[in-house]
């Protein structure tokens, strides 16, 4: 699966972590930024990250700031975007299963994470969408976009 992921300055530490566990799965990814921990501004990434999920060019993205909210608020102002806050891996199954989630988005911080960040990783990555009555949901939602 490609997977485009990105993060601010207090994402930077764990988004390393995930592209460590991304190689290791045997996925491929782009990394957006931020590269270093020198204060920037969270929509600069969530929007490029977003773009590139919406165009196609990545099944997936993960996002990361400090809390996880701004990077989501952001990610879902784009069309075709259904990015979800997850902070354990029964939330991240949920998002795919019943929302077609196709970005993650998670604390750096990491205090507010309930489960491991490999498990909430892995269950958004290898859980496929349920369709049936989701897929009417998902659709109402996509009908909203315009």
């Amino acid at each position: 699966m490609r997977i485009a992921i990105g993060s601010d300055h207090r994402g930077v530490e764990l988004k390393q972590s995930i592209i460590n566990l991304l190689e290791e799965t045997g996925h491929s990814y782009k990394d957006f930024g931020s590269y270093t921990t020198e204060s920037v501004d969270f929509p600069d990434f969530a929007i490029k990250v977003a773009e590139g999920v919406a165009g196609g060019d990545f099944e997936r993205g993960i996002l990361i700031c400090d809390t996880g909210i701004g990077m989501c608020i952001t990610a879902n102002k784009v069309k075709g975007i259904r990015a979800a806050l997850c902070y354990n891996a029964f939330n991240a199954r949920r998002a795919r299963q019943h929302n077609d989630a196709n970005i993650l988005c998670l604390g750096g911080g990491e205090k507010q994470l309930q489960d491991p960040v490999p498990e909430i990783v892995g269950a958004f990555l290898n859980t496929e969408f349920e369709g049936g009555r989701h897929q009417r949901r998902v659709d109402k939602i996509k009908a909203m976009e315009g």
